[in-house]
This record gives C-alpha cells, sequence and structure tokens, in this order.
C-alpha cells in the first residue's frame, strides 16, 4: 500500500466519538479548574492548593484510564475518533474547530502525562514544603500538565499549535520559579527564545497546509497529501522537525535543555520525562502520514537523532553537575527517539515505546536526584558527595533501577526499547545501517559510562561531604526523604523494571498504535545480524561501566576537576560549543542586524522625515519674512511682477 493510500484510508477510519471518549473534554477540563482555582484564588487556598492541584491530574488520570480499557474492548476499525466542541476560528475559508482525536496514541499520551505527572506532583507537596508560594507552583504545574494535553489530544495543527504555545508559557514560568536567582531568569528566558525559533517552523508548516489545501485538520490534511507537490512535502517535514528540535531539545536547538535545570527538581522531571521534551516527538509521530512521503524528510529526522543521542551523551560524561549529567541524559535519549520515528513504519511505534519507558526511569531518576539534593542542603556538585547508599536506602535502591533501566541493563525497560530501536537503524540499507546503528551503539556505551560515574560519585566511594560545607556554609546532614516523596520514587521503579518487556514483548504497544502509526514493519536484513548485535549492545554497555569505575569507582581520593584537560573534555564541559555556535550564528548576527535597522530608521526613515520637514520649515520660514505688512511693499512686490510678465510677453513677441 502505496504512503497516499495508507493516509487516506487512516482519514476515512475516524468515527465520531461516543461513550467515555464524547467527554473526553474532561481530561482537560480538570487540571484548568486547578490552575485557575490555584492561580486566581489567592493566599485563601494556600492551606490546601497543593492537594488540589494533585487531585486534578490524578482524576485525569483515573479517567484516562477508564478511556483506555473502553478502547481496548473496541475493534481497530473503531479505535479512531473524534469529538468536536465548537468552531473555534470560523474566518472566510479558515474554519478551524476545537476538537479532540481519541485514539491509541492520544490515549498513550495521555496516560504518561497524567500518570507521571500525577506523581511528581505529590512528591512535588513534599518538595515544596517550606515554599511559601507552593500554592501558585501548582497552579503553574497544572496549567502544564492542561496545555500539554491540549497539545495531544487535539485534532488538528492548529489546536496543536494552542497546546505547544501553552507548554512554552508554562515552562517558561515554571523554569523561572526563582526569581531571586539571575541565572534562573536568563534560563527561562533562554528557553522561550530558543522554542520560539521551533515554534516559527510548526507555525509555517500550518501555514503552507492551509494555503495548499485550505485545512489544518488532521482528517483533512492527511486525506489529501496526494494534492500537494514532493518539494511542499519535504518543506513540510522539515518545517515540522524544525519545531520538533525546538521542543524536544534536538540539534541545534538542545542549549536550552540543561540550563532548564535552574527550576525546582520537579519541574525538571516534568519536562525532561513526561511532558514537554516529548513533544517533538509526539508531532513527528502524529504526522507520520506526512513524513511516509518524503524519504528525504525521514532521513534528515534520523541524522538531527543521531547528531544530538552522541551529542548528549558525550556532554554528559563530563558535568559534576547531578542535574545536568540527567539533562543531557534526557537529551541523548530524545534523540534516540527521533532516530526510531525517522525510520518511519521500522520504528514509529519503538520510538513511543522508548518514549513511555523513559518517562518512568527518567522521572524516577530526576526525583531521586532530587531527594538527594533534599538531603544535601540543595547541593548539585557530585564531588560533594559520596556514601550516600547507606543513609539513603530507599532513594539509592530507586535511584539504581533507573540507573539500569537507563544503560540498557538486561531485561530492564530501557533494555527492551532501545535494543529494539538499535535492531530497527541496523536494519537500514547500506552505508545508513553501519552509520546510525553504529551511533546508536557508541551511544550505548556513553551511557553507561556517564551515568555509572554519577553512580558511584554519589551513592559510593568516600563520605566527601563530611569535611566540607555547603555553599550557604552549612554543614550537610544527609537522611532519607519522606514517605510522601518516596512512595512515587518506588512507583515509578517499578515502573523503571517491567514497563519495556510489557511493551514489547510479543508486540502489544506495536498492535495497540497501528490504528494510528500503521503497522510496525520489520527489516528482512540487518548489517549486524539481531543475535550479534544485542551481544555487542551489551558488551558495550559493561564495557562503558566498567570504564567508569577504573576512572572513578576505584578512586580513594577526592574527585577533583582539573583545569588542564585535553580538548575533548574541554570542549564537552563547553556543551560542545552549542551555546557559542548559537552565539555566532544567531545571537550575534541578530544583534548586528537589530542595530542596523535602528540605524537606517534612524538615519533613513526618519531621516527622511526630518529632512522633510526640516526643509519645509526653514523654506516656510524665509518666506514668512516676505510678509512685512506694508502696503508700499506689497505694491514694490507687484510692480516687479507686472515687469516681469511684461518682459516674457516681448520676449516671446520679438523672439
Amino acid at each position: 500500500m502505496t504512503a497516499t493510500h495508507l493516509a487516506a484510508q487512516q482519514a476515512a477510519e475516524v468515527t465520531e466519538a461516543t461513550g467515555l471518549a464524547g467527554s473526553a473534554w474532561l481530561l482537560v477540563l480538570f487540571p484548568v479548574i486547578g490552575a485557575v482555582v490555584l492561580l486566581l484564588g489567592g493566599r485563601r487556598t494556600d492551606a490546601w492548593g497543593h492537594l488540589l492541584g494533585s487531585l486534578t491530574v490524578v482524576a485525569s488520570f483515573v479517567y484516562g484510564v477508564l478511556l483506555f480499557f473502553d478502547f481496548t474492548s473496541l475493534p481497530d476499525a473503531e479505535r479512531v475518533q473524534e469529538v468536536s466542541l465548537f468552531d473555534w476560528i470560523p474566518v472566510a475559508n479558515l474554519q478551524v474547530e476545537f476538537g479532540m482525536r481519541i485514539d491509541p496514541l492520544s490515549i498513550s499520551f495521555v496516560l504518561l502525562i497524567t500518570g507521571v505527572g500525577a506523581l511528581i506532583h505529590i512528591y512535588s507537596i513534599g518538595y515544596m514544603a517550606e515554599d511559601a508560594d507552593r500554592r501558585r507552583f501548582f497552579g503553574y504545574f497544572n496549567l502544564f500538565v492542561a496545555a500539554m494535553l491540549i497539545l495531544v489530544l487535539g485534532n488538528g495543527f492548529v489546536t496543536l499549535y494552542l497546546g505547544w504555545e501553552g507548554v512554552g508559557l508554562a515552562s517558561y514560568l515554571l523554569i523561572g520559579w526563582y526569581t531571586d536567582r539571575p541565572s534562573a531568569a536568563t534560563a527561562a528566558k533562554k528557553a522561550f527564545l530558543m522554542n520560539r525559533v521551533g515554534d516559527v517552523g510548526l507555525a509555517l508548516a500550518i501555514f503552507i497546509m492551509f494555503s495548499q489545501l485550505g485545512t489544518t485538520q488532521y482528517t483533512e490534511v492527511f486525506g489529501n497529501l496526494d494534492q500537494l507537490s514532493p518539494g511542499t512535502i519535504t518543506a513540510l517535514t522539515l518545517l515540522l522537525l524544525l519545531g520538533a528540535c525546538g521542543k524536544s531539545g534536538q540539534f541545534p536547538l538542545q542549549a536550552w535543555l540543561p540550563d532548564a535545570m535552574e527550576g525546582p527538581t520537579p519541574v525538571s522531571a516534568l519536562i525532561h520525562a513526561a511532558t514537554m521534551v516529548t513533544a517533538g516527538v509526539y508531532l513527528i509521530a502524529r504526522a507520520n502520514p506526512i513524513y511516509q512521503m518524503s524519504a528525504d524528510g525521514r532521513l534528515v529526522v534520523m541524522i538531527i537523532g543521531t547528531v544530538t543521542l552522541l551529542i548528549g551523551c558525550i556532554i554528559g560524561c563530563a558535568y559534576d553537575d547531578i542535574k545536568k549529567v540527567l539533562a543531557y541524559s534526557t537529551v541523548s535519549q530524545i534523540g534516540y527517539m527521533i532516530l526510531a520515528v525517522g525510520l518511519g513504519p521500522f520504528g514509529y511505534a519503538l520510538g513511543i515505546a522508548h518514549l513511555l519507558a523513559h518517562g518512568f526511569f527518567k522521572a524516577g531518576l530526576f526525583l531521586g536526584a532530587g531527594s538527594v539534593m533534599h538531603a544535601m542542603n540543595d547541593e548539585v556538585d557530585m564531588r560533594k558527595y559520596g556514601g550516600l547508599a547507606r543513609l539513603m536506602p530507599i532513594t539509592f535502591v530507586t535511584f539504581g533501577l533507573g540507573y539500569l533501566a537507563l544503560i540498557g541493563f538486561p531485561f530492564l525497560s530501557g533494555y527492551f526499547t532501545k535494543d529494539a530501536i538499535i535492531e530497527a537503524a541496523l536494519g537500514e540499507e547500506g552505508w545508513r545501517g553501519w552509520v546510525f546503528g553504529g551511533a546508536a551503539m557508541l551511544g550505548v556505551a556513553l551511557t553507561a559510562f556517564y551515568m555509572t560515574r554519577l553512580m558511584f560519585m554519589t551513592f559510593f566511594g568516600e563520605k566527601r561531604w563530611e569535611s566540607i560545607k555547603s555553599a550557604d556554609g552549612r554543614e550537610f546532614h544527609p537522611h532519607e526523604a519522606p514517605s510522601v516523596m518516596t512512595v512515587p520514587m518506588i512507583i515509578l521503579a517499578i515502573g523503571s523494571v517491567g514497563a519495556g518487556a510489557y511493551f514489547m514483548i510479543g508486540n502489544r504497544l506495536a498492535d495497540w498504535l497501528t490504528p494510528s502509526l500503521g503497522e510496525l514493519s520489520e527489516s528482512e536484513q540487518h548489517v549486524i545480524p539481531d543475535g550479534t548485535s544485542t551481544i555487542i549492545v551489551i558488551a558495550l554497555m559493561l564495557l562503558g561501566a566498567v570504564l567508569a569505575w577504573l576512572f572513578v569507582g576505584r578512586r580513594t581520593t577526592p574527585v577533583e576537576r582539573p583545569e588542564r584537560v585535553a580538548f575533548p573534555v574541554r570542549a564537552a564541559r563547553k556543551d560542545l560549543y552549542g551555546n557559542a555556535l548559537n552565539e555566532a550564528l544567531v545571537a550575534r548576527p541578530g544583534t548586528w542586524l537589530a542595530r542596523a535597522l535602528v540605524y537606517v530608521d534612524n538615519k533613513g526613515v526618519d531621516g527622511i522625515v526630518n529632512g522633510i520637514a526640516a526643509a519645509l520649515g526653514g523654506s516656510s520660514g524665509r518666506l514668512r519674512r516676505a510678509q512685512t505688512g506694508f502696503v508700499r511693499s506689497y505694491a514694490a512686490t507687484m510692480l516687479g511682477g507686472s515687469i516681469l510678465v511684461l518682459i516674457a510677453f516681448l520676449a516671446v513677441r520679438y523672439a
């Protein structure tokens, strides 16, 4: 079946929502109510605001679970449903309805956003207990979840864009939560501006859809792709990818994501695990009929994903900040997901599987990092940690399970999902299989290295915190977090262990996603045989862990950060010059352009206007002097004029 026929078939199989799906707007309404009450209710809601903020997301999760079980009983032909709520933008030929598409893909994201989001909300009750503005924090959290739900549930690209911008706004508010820190304000502004670059790409793609097809609704766009030229299709794939790069922190727009660590740790968990960074993967997966029609578009997606996963791995090896290491780990893992969805039918479902598994173990890792920071006076420098395993046993075990899942330890979540992506990449023909598959395998070794390094520096070795003090002069007294923080960590650790096996064994998730993404294809030939590639991947994972032990784990002397290091390490510490690249290619030229335009405006536009005004003012001032008010002056002027007219007549007469 051709890509055009597949798109048309998917468009034709959309049915009207009934039952629980007909009231899917409740999924969004619950967190919207929470946000409105908490942000407008004032200090009267301080005593119970955190409870309301958590309950609204739990309510959405419960509704999502009921919706999931309702859909599992339906045949595939009835699993893509839409509900139209109202006409949103009825302007001439632009007719945009506000509606929702309920299908396996959107339901999967709803469960991730509300399930993991609810656990992070509950964790935040304890983490933010001492913050005087905790109620407002939960209001922003609810706003964030509501925007993300609109993004994944919308039935058209304009509705998706509404949620897209809402997530951007909420992330700006949350990243810059600590208003007394200039670094937090800078990070929030950086995230907002860099996301705008990607948003321009998504907006231009939507404009092209409307100009060429007269609609932006999924059903109509996917059903009429055969009307577009190959060049237009390729342009759409590249512009949509630009939007995905901005939201998901992919090269070259990845620099904002690590800086987002300036927000509270629960914000980092929500942004990096369950919501914002997954939006780009969702966008490409949702637009799969468009990407199916452009092999060049899919190739660019794979290249971006591969470059990003290596960038994240390399930089993660050089940082001592526990949250920054996890942040670059997110950059790398999202790179795996982007690579997977770039593989087309061979990888759409695999990318979503890794995304869902990643939601469990990465949220658990961030919450575990928050527990460590909570016990260490908000210290993030791992060189000041050490020996915390016995003092924080629950955090150690839950964090350890998330670590093992992330590095792809056999039979944990990451092992199943990441290995499947690597095998699919190795199934690409010719050089693509070697390059994309080889890069993904190299990423396994690097991931194992930097995560094992993190484990050794944090939980093992000497108690380096005994002989030093925190930045604010306080002594360290590590202790286990309260149960309101550890219970969500335990639940996420369970997901880190079993989610991947549940998704991948028997292609359970791929079959569930078939109505949304099409059937999962499998390559008949790989550049490296399946069994051999699995052995190599496990060997590389163990090699990375062993190297981390050799360089860090077996050391008994304090962990130091020497200033004189080799160029690769120096480059990694400077984010592989990503910020310098953006500064040189975007920020500085933008500044020069702005100054040039100001000069043209001042000297050119304003100069012309002001010059004309000055000329008129000067000439009128001089002409004014001729108006003396004396009759003799006017008579002399008239006489002079008459003489000139007479001379002119005589000249004409006798010429």
